[in-house]
């Protein structure tokens, strides 16, 4: 993985003040970018198996 020090602006304020924050408050924000990482993963499974499963619950649902 290559890293590069070009940041958004968004970025550059989002980091200066998460720096400015004490620990305790750094370890609940990346908590929480875990949870919202984990919650669109979560949405895009359901979204891909509802996707996949489209075809199967016309055929039910067409079927006389």
């Amino acid at each position: 993985m290559v890293h590069t020090n070009i940041y958004t602006e968004s970025e550059k304020i989002l980091i200066a003040k998460i720096r400015s924050l004490p620990q305790d408050k750094v370890a609940e924000i990346i908590d929480f970018v875990d949870f919202l990482s984990q919650l669109e993963q979560q949405q895009s499974l359901v979204y891909s198996t509802t996707k996949l499963s489209e075809t199967a619950f016309e055929t039910i649902w067409d079927n006389p």
